[in-house]
């Protein structure tokens, strides 16, 4: 546990060789890289955040921002004592941190990698219905909409085609904090800004994942969003939620970071 100015974050600390830090999507929890995690483990020393509200982290009870999200990162890092730059890893949430954190350490982040992360905004339709969500959660809890965030994060149907992920979300989601995941809604859901305005003016290498069947991530617009980018390239890969890519294809994944990596490798070293 790490304090942070989000509270105290649980890190779990894996793998040997240059740092990465991977952070979640919203709703689940750092146990949905663990199928990603052992090969990323042998090029990588690994540090998996749960984010507040989430898995171990209790999280602050109020609103906060993408940029606090960042700056805790930071505050990890420190506490940590890594100095070097970090190659960061983020699904959905973790790829909005991600983004801002690259925009605004530019210095500490090697390489930037999102999966299954929409860089607008909700539309004011969807803002309006999830907000309702949002509050009914925080009247009766997680239970009474888990298949409803299954369908969501890994992909509809999927508590009959991929049980295994449809429980792997499940029971991320019923784990945490439950008033600090409100918070957590509230802050990094309802509230998430625009990130396409800052994607020109990222200045590490950046690759984007999006799920080929993912609803909620519209794949044209993602390759927009990384042509935007001064060094992006955008990737469609297996999986109907933001999450699913992780669950139902993990060494997809897998096989697309450390070719990124070792890419961008390749080239410091010509350089």
């Amino acid at each position: 546990m790490i304090d942070t100015t989000l509270g105290p974050l649980m890190v779990r600390r894996t793998g040997a060789g240059a740092p990465a830090v991977l952070w979640h999507s919203l709703f689940v929890d750092s146990e949905t890289f663990d199928g990603v995690v052992e090969d990323l483990g042998k090029q990588r020393e690994l540090f998996l955040v749960d984010g507040p509200g989430h898995g171990g982290s209790p999280g602050p009870h109020r609103r906060y921002s993408l940029e606090d999200c960042a700056t805790a990162a930071a505050q990890i890092l420190d506490a940590l004592g890594i100095s070097a730059p970090v190659d960061w890893v983020g699904n959905a949430w973790g790829g909005h941190v991600g983004i801002v954190f690259a925009h605004r350490f530019p210095s500490r982040c090697r390489t930037l990698t999102t999966i299954g992360t929409p860089p607008y905004p909700l539309t004011p339709a969807d803002r309006l219905q999830t907000a309702l969500l949002v509050h009914l959660y925080r009247a009766l809890g997680p239970a009474p909409f888990s298949g409803m965030l299954v369908d969501a994060l890994a992909g509809r149907g999927a508590a009959k085609s991929a049980p295994q992920a449809a429980a792997a979300v499940s029971d991320a989601f019923r784990r945490g904090n439950k008033p600090g995941r409100y918070w957590a809604m509230q802050s990094v859901m309802l509230h998430r800004p625009d990130l396409r305005p800052v994607l020109p003016f990222l200045q590490v290498p950046t690759l984007m994942l999006v799920g080929r069947d993912d609803p909620m991530n519209d794949p044209e617009e993602a390759e927009r969003a990384a042509r935007s980018i001064p060094d992006g390239r955008c990737v469609r890969v297996t999986g109907a939620g933001h999450v699913a890519p992780l669950l139902v294809a993990p060494g997809e994944i897998t096989q697309h970071v450390l070719a990124f990596w070792s890419e961008n490798r390749n080239r410091q070293a010509v350089a």
